[in-house]
């Protein structure tokens, strides 16, 4: 894929304001960029940082926010990783393209499973994964993510791009030990903040990563 000007800049004004500063996640944020994951009419916007819609009544994340996202999951190469809300696919590429780097031997990769409750969004997902290369390193599932992915279980990172009420347990219960969860946590009316949790010696620590604006998690263990 060819980074254009535009990419580059956002990624550079990222760097700048320190929010992006490990060099795997600035790497994989320049080579996946967030226009080929975008409806046609909005593809013109990849470039701005902010939210963007994409049909049935969800939105792709804005670059900021799946940066802290991606620095805050210390994501390393073969890493195993579960996403809660594939939407477009986009931020299951950037993570990809970290654990299983592209110029990197396959038998080093780690893989991501990424949950999408919203059927056509999960099949839109699985295309645009396939065009840009990465179904390899990727395995979309339309399920309800509230309830994590107990086949591939235990995960060394899971992350959530929706909002819960609560930490769901099934979440904590599919975490490797030493590992760690990024979710938000809150009401459906974008009053939320960011949580990492680390899970070691079976005892979870939490930290408050800032407050965030997602859409509800749905689902078992999500908003009611």
């Amino acid at each position: 894929m060819t980074v254009k000007t535009e990419w580059n800049q956002l990624i550079q004004n990222l760097i700048n304001q320190s929010i992006l500063h490990s060099p795997n996640v600035i790497r994989a944020m320049r080579l996946v960029s967030r226009e080929h994951y975008l409806p046609e009419r909005m593809q013109s916007h990849y470039a701005i940082d902010t939210p963007l819609p994409i049909g049935w009544g969800q939105t792709i994340s804005a670059p900021h926010m799946v940066a802290i996202m991606n620095e805050a999951l210390q994501l390393q190469p073969g890493h195993k990783v579960l996403e809660i809300g594939t939407g477009s696919g986009w931020h299951a590429t950037t993570i990809a393209e970290i654990i299983a780097p592209t110029d990197s031997p396959k038998e080093t990769w780690g893989h991501i499973y990424t949950t999408e409750i919203i059927p056509e969004l999960a099949n839109y997902a699985k295309e645009n994964i396939t065009k840009t290369g990465y179904a390899d390193r990727i395995t979309v599932m339309n399920t309800d993510g509230s309830q994590g992915h107990p086949p591939e279980a235990p995960y060394d990172r899971i992350l959530a791009t929706a909002a819960a009420p609560n930490i769901p347990q099934p979440l904590t219960d599919q975490l490797k030990p030493n590992s760690t969860i990024v979710i938000p946590v809150g009401t459906t009316h974008y009053f939320q903040t960011l949580i990492r949790i680390t899970k070691k010696d079976n005892k979870l620590t939490k930290e408050d990563l800032g407050g965030v604006a997602f859409v509800p998690l749905t689902g078992k263990y999500g908003q009611q």
